[in-house]
């Protein structure tokens, strides 16, 4: 025979007090836990939406990124010339070879300095990723000191705003059109003329870092790569570009997921420690309730389960307002050192249906191992004994 919930419910209510104490302690926790997970998620989400499923991005192989990458001009024409490459109205091949280095500029948040990841690319770079949009000024022309910027950098950056002049690696260059890449990380990068951006920085005009592949199609990715790494000309490694970000988002991504674990994890003792005193303090003031219970002919295992019901709907109630105070970091933007390409990354928390309920899924976990040790004491109270003292 089981124990009404209606009376958990009117027993929560009637010691509001203390319960109110169990509630706001689940509640910090859970809350800490969301934001932390929507902080990990918000920074993975940038760096893979940078990928596109119909791009394919080859860097030197062993290379583990391309900071650490080389490749040759000869080789990027191998590569252009490879079966499963898009093409433009005009017949070319839609591949960028890109140079990628880093520049420091000082944040307008504090004033000091942060490298920004700056990519000299080719004139394809637009046809090889389409979803990039110029949103103010034009694209940069071939041969120039010019730049275009991603549209998180004139808000993070002194000095990068349209029609802004500015100097790094030995030359002036002038801002001439901001670019929106649907939130992923090219929205905190400078992008120039490649061949520029090595004379500039006094290398070899003919080596790049990575080059990047408009494919014909999504299945054409086999077809390109078994093409290409069967060549004796290439030693590279080829990624899809989607899998490609989403490996260099793993370790600070990772970071971040550890440390809110454990931040959560210290807070969450503190939290089962208060839903144990308040359903410890229940069982003491209701000794004379279980007596009746029991002798009512309510067995061990209904007492269990009903108190043990008490915990989880104090827990799920916590649970709910740590979600919702959670909720307005959604779109909140931050920034951190993405320690694949030392550069400064400006990127979204991201509340998703999954991250709360994983918070539910945690605040009930504290609920039970808050609930279930005084949940066995009640069961174990000698009825006999419980009515003498009424």
């Amino acid at each position: 025979m089981a124990i009404p919930v209606e009376y958990n419910f009117r027993s929560v209510i009637n010691r509001w007090t203390s319960t109110l104490v169990a509630i706001l302690s689940i509640a910090g926790t859970v809350g800490v836990f969301v934001v932390m997970l929507a902080m990990s998620q918000g920074f993975m989400a940038t760096l893979v939406s940078s990928g596109s499923p119909q791009n394919a991005i080859l860097i030197r192989g062993g290379a583990e990124g391309e900071m650490m990458s080389a490749i040759l001009l000869d080789q990027v024409r191998v590569i252009a010339d490879a079966p499963g490459v898009a093409r433009s109205e005009s017949g070319d091949p839609l591949v960028s070879a890109e140079v990628v280095t880093i520049g420091a500029f000082p944040l307008l948040s504090s004033g000091s300095d942060a490298n920004v990841q700056i990519r000299g690319t080719s004139p394809a770079v637009m046809g090889v990723r389409p979803d990039v949009k110029i949103v103010d000024g034009r694209f940069f022309r071939s041969g120039l000191t010019e730049l275009i910027v991603g549209r998180n950098v004139p808000t993070t950056y002194e000095g990068l705003r349209l029609g802004s002049t500015v100097e790094f690696g030995g030359g002036r260059w002038t801002v001439v059109g901001v670019f929106d890449a649907g939130g992923s990380s090219f929205d905190s990068e400078l992008w120039c003329d490649a061949r520029v951006l090595n004379q500039v920085y006094k290398r070899p005009e003919n080596v790049f870092q990575s080059v990047t592949v408009r494919l014909a199609s999504t299945q054409a990715f086999d077809e390109f790569k078994d093409a290409v790494t069967a060549d004796p000309q290439l030693t590279v490694d080829v990624f899809r570009e989607a899998a490609y970000y989403a490996e260099q988002s793993r370790l600070v991504s990772t970071i971040i997921r550890v440390l809110g674990f454990l931040v959560a994890a210290v807070m969450a003792v503190g939290a089962v420690f208060a839903a144990l005193n308040t359903m410890y303090s229940a069982v003491t003031a209701r000794s004379s309730e279980i007596g009746t219970l029991k002798a009512l002919g309510f067995g061990p295992g209904s007492i269990v389960t009903s108190f043990l019901a008490e915990s989880v709907i104090i827990a799920l109630i916590g649970g709910a307002v740590g979600c919702l105070a959670a909720l307005p970091f959604n779109g909140f933007t931050t920034g951190t050192m993405n320690w694949s390409s030392f550069s400064y990354l400006a990127f979204s928390f991201r509340v998703t249906p999954a991250i709360l309920a994983g918070g539910m899924v945690f605040s009930i976990l504290m609920g039970v191992i808050g609930g279930l040790p005084p949940a066995v004491r009640a069961a174990r109270l000698p009825v006999v004994v419980v009515l003498r003292e009424m």
